[in-house]
């Protein structure tokens, strides 16, 4: 992916695009994610980079897949349906996922690399993997399988 000024850039653009186009509720979420960066930004007083864009896209899906589950245990359909569209524009600015082979590979490499042979090494695993998987994994998912290699 490109620098961080570049995705803002196109998601800016992209509001600019829903406004005109009269599309009200893609115009909301895109909002709401430009509003969860500067609320970063002023927080932090810093600029975000590339990692931390991808590191909030990655949380605002996540907090949609979580809000989906809920409403559908609610039977709430009319909710899960604007999340599940909520989520699936926030997905449009993230890396593509990866699959399950391509993490178990990285998840071996950063073993390899750190030198980890017990669970007392699984937070040197997550550090090196971290920035290569924020937002094209998930994160919870690959703590298990780090785990479920460590402790065998």
């Amino acid at each position: 992916m490109t620098d961080a000024s570049a995705v803002k850039t196109r998601i800016a653009e992209d509001v600019k695009a829903a406004m005109r186009a009269g599309e009200r509720a893609r115009l909301t979420t895109l909002r709401g994610i430009m509003a969860a960066f500067k609320q970063i930004e002023v927080d932090t007083r810093e600029t975000l980079d590339d990692a931390a864009i991808i590191a909030i896209l990655d949380k605002l899906a996540k907090q949609r897949r979580e809000s989906i589950e809920q409403f559908a245990k609610a039977g709430r359909d009319d909710l899960v349906a604007n999340e599940t569209d909520e989520l699936q524009i926030i997905q449009e600015y993230l890396p593509p996922p990866l699959d399950d082979a391509e993490i178990n590979t990285l998840i071996e490499h950063a073993i390899g690399e750190t030198g980890a042979v017990g669970m007392k090494d699984m937070g040197k695993v997550m550090s090196k993997l971290r920035p290569e998987l924020q937002g094209r994994a998930d994160m919870g998912a690959v703590s298990a399988r780090i785990k479920a290699r460590l402790s065998s």
